[in-house]
């Protein structure tokens, strides 16, 4: 795929939107004239949510088109977008689906439309959704900025995504599996030893082990004592519903969060921590929002 010799992103999406809008028709076509998308982002497709989508699509049906592109001199169509729709109406029967067919698109719009559709769907994986931060980086020159505009986050959470494909393949697998999920990963990488990560990402799956298990070993790790997650102290006031409202806060902020009882029942703190400047953007981003 060759660059889009300094265009730039917004430029090319701004022509897909403007290119022949009266052509892009929602049609019922047939499921078996539709080719696999060439630059597809999502790399694994879990059998048990495409069961479970088919079973949906059977009961109440396509609630959404998937959006194809179709070549005026062939019998053929190639997806843009809802591979996942696809493949679930495949499995519930259907033999037509609906589709938004578009028309005459070069691969560079068809690539730059993919992306950025499948982008802005929440159920791509972390590393998925880096590897297509790259695509549009590596075919149109984008910028982290411009990426950040295009998909409504901040620089800063583009760029901590786009770290996620440093770490070794094993690790990005577990990812892209739910092995591990986006926290785990986010702790890993700072960690900047490669071995101690591949190390540490087996205890993970061997033990189990929280976010917060991660994130301490990282923080003694640059403190040169690099040391094993602790349990609770006896006595401890850091109950199983604190621990659960950590847990919670961690997955919604991606970084290690303390909830810290006070002297009194009725009050204490919160502690936030971030482990970059760039880390500290992306939080800040999330509690403004």
């Amino acid at each position: 795929m060759r660059k889009a010799m300094g265009r730039g992103i917004d430029a090319l999406i701004t022509k897909v939107q403007n290119n022949d809008i009266s052509g892009d028709l929602v049609q019922k076509i047939p499921v078996g004239k539709i080719q696999p998308n060439r630059f597809q982002p999502r790399r694994n497709f879990d059998e048990a949510t495409l069961a479970e989508l088919a079973e949906s699509i059977r009961e109440r049906g396509l609630l959404q088109p998937i959006s194809v592109w179709k070549d005026k001199n062939n019998d053929h169509y190639e997806l843009i977008a809802g591979e996942r729709r696809l493949r679930a109406s495949k499995l519930a029967g259907l033999a037509e689906i609906d589709a938004i067919v578009k028309k005459d698109l070069d691969d560079e719009q068809k690539l730059g439309l993919s992306l950025i559709e499948n982008i802005q769907r929440e159920d791509l994986n972390a590393v998925d959704t880096a590897q297509a931060y790259k695509q549009l980086m590596d075919a149109f020159g984008a910028s982290q900025a411009e990426i950040a505009k295009r998909v409504g986050k901040s620089r800063a959470a583009v760029s901590n995504t786009l770290r996620l494909l440093e770490l070794d393949a094993e690790i990005r697998q577990g990812i892209q599996s739910g092995a591990i999920s986006e926290g785990h990963a986010r702790a890993l990488i700072s960690i900047p030893d490669s071995a101690k990560r591949r190390e540490f990402y087996q205890r993970i799956m061997a033990e189990k082990l929280s976010v917060r298990d991660v994130e301490n070993f990282a923080q003694g790790f640059h403190a040169d004592k690099p040391r094993a997650p602790k349990t609770p102290r006896a006595g401890s006031r850091r109950t199983p519903e604190v621990a659960e409202l950590e847990s919670a806060l961690e997955k919604t902020l991606g970084t290690k969060v303390e909830v810290c009882p006070g002297p009194g029942p009725q009050n204490g703190k919160i502690v936030i921590h971030y482990f970059s400047l760039d880390d500290l953007d992306r939080v800040t981003q999330i509690l403004k929002k």
